[in-house]
């Protein structure tokens, strides 16, 4: 007698408690998000990438060795647009070695002093690898102003700064799940679920089913991203914080 469609299951790669939480928002009937075993015992990667995708699927690949089946990892962060897209790829480090939410809170505001364009976005790329092999790159966007003072116990990173008008108020002044449902991580994981998860119609997907990668990239998903390697790009090991 079936019990059903075998859960989709993946191996989330991080060490960020607040990507963690945010995460296991998205698991639920048939989907199974869990950390990768022994995670801080692998030694961190080099995240050299110039983008987003870069860095995320540096990352994926690295911890995929250690994982059978279906893994993903996140990169993400905080563009300004008048800092020219800065703190961008270095947003968990912005304010140097030992930074942390309040040290790159306080630099961003002293940066952004008396400038009155205040647009902002956060960026997230997830990158997914099945048994090792990249099988796509995901990614969200959305779209606040950065505010003079932080707002909200809430969220983490640049969160208690981050304006979003269709809420009136600060990410870091919202409960998880609402956040979660507009916020930059949260569409680029839809997204890779979407993309995952077995249509109606068609058979069960299961972790680590060989050729998942090529399938969805024949099936228009977006494409993986391939890194360039640069030898002037500062070296970051630090998961980033946003």
């Amino acid at each position: 007698m079936s019990s059903g469609p075998t859960p989709l299951r993946l191996f989330c790669a991080t060490s960020n408690p607040g990507k963690a939480r945010e995460f296991a928002l998205a698991a639920g009937e048939g989907i199974v998000i869990q950390p990768l075993p022994d995670f801080g015992a692998i030694p961190p990667c080099v995240e050299d990438g110039a983008t987003f995708a870069e860095n995320a699927l540096i990352k994926a690949r690295h911890y995929g060795a250690h994982a059978a089946g279906l893994l993903f990892a996140d990169d993400s962060g905080l563009e300004v647009e008048a800092l020219g897209g800065a703190p961008g790829v270095y947003s968990a480090r912005f304010s140097g070695p030992g930074a942390t939410d309040a040290s790159n809170n306080r630099l961003l505001l002293e940066k952004l002093r008396g400038v009155e364009d205040r647009r902002a976005r956060f960026v997230c790329a997830i990158a997914v690898v099945d048994n090792g092999q990249p099988a796509g790159v995901f990614s969200g966007s959305v779209e606040g102003v950065i505010l003079d003072e932080p707002l909200g116990a809430g969220g983490f990173g640049y969160d208690p700064l981050f304006y979003y008008a269709p809420f009136g108020c600060t990410f870091g002044e919202v409960e998880g799940e609402r956040k979660f449902a507009v916020s930059h991580r949260g569409q680029a994981l839809r997204a890779m679920l979407r993309a995952l998860l077995p249509k109606p119609d068609s058979d069960p997907l299961p972790s680590g089913r060989p050729g998942l990668g090529r399938r969805l990239q024949l099936a228009g998903r977006l494409p993986v991203a391939e890194k360039t390697q640069n030898d002037n790009e500062p070296q970051m090991n630090a998961d980033k914080s946003t």
